[in-house]
């Protein structure tokens, strides 16, 4: 499932030998998997730091202990060290750390809610804004809440138009109109107030 190099194991056999901790091993995760965000950690671990549903793998001289939510992530994750003029580099690669992008005969719902995680919600995550998928009818037409800095913003109407419903029709077929049923009059903490003419040089709006 996870291969490592002999460079790569004598490597962190060489870290562990220099820390001198009984049982140390490495502990692999994947960060923020299935999205844009995504990606791999490696960390030094006792047992007693470990949550238990580790799976093991045993290497030359160490353990190396895969988080199980993390485990379909990293199916087929390579860790090699390279050896370099200016010293050592560790390369790791993680084929479907970012997840799978389902396919064309995939729900729609399925494909859009893709797009919201892996394209869409990190872009308002920058505004700290986010939306949630609230359903998707058989018209085509995609019910979004908008929440965060989102929520009750003076620029959402920008954001959805320019951003949120281009991406999703330029990325999703099948989907014919994105609308907003957030109730904006409750929002507690807007990115912009309710009145505030500032402008946005980004597709997403202030939102």
């Amino acid at each position: 499932m996870i291969q490592i190099t002999e460079a790569a194991q004598s490597h962190f056999r060489k870290l562990i030998e220099r820390e001198a901790i009984p049982g140390l091993g490495v502990r692999l995760s994947a960060l923020h998997p299935g999205t844009k965000r995504a990606d791999v950690r490696l960390e030094f671990a006792e047992p007693d730091e470990l949550s238990g549903d580790e799976w093991v793998i045993d290497c030359a001289g160490f353990t190396l202990w895969l988080d199980a939510p993390s485990a379909p992530y990293l199916e087929g994750a390579q860790i090699d060290y390279e050896t370099l003029p200016t010293g050592g580099q560790l390369q790791i690669r993680a084929p479907r750390i970012k997840g799978m992008s389902p396919g064309p005969d995939a729900p729609l719902a399925e494909r859009v809610q893709w797009v919201i995680d892996n394209d869409i919600n990190p872009q308002l995550a920058m505004h700290k804004g986010h939306v949630e998928l609230a359903g998707v009818g058989d018209d085509g037409v995609v019910r979004l809440n908008f929440g965060g800095g989102c929520h009750g913003c003076s620029m959402v109407d920008i954001t959805l138009k320019q951003g949120v419903e281009k991406t999703l029709l330029a990325q999703v077929a099948g989907v014919r109109r994105v609308v907003d049923i957030t109730d904006h009059d409750s929002g507690a903490n807007p990115y912009a107030a309710r009145g505030s003419q500032a402008a946005s040089a980004s597709p997403y709006g202030k939102a």
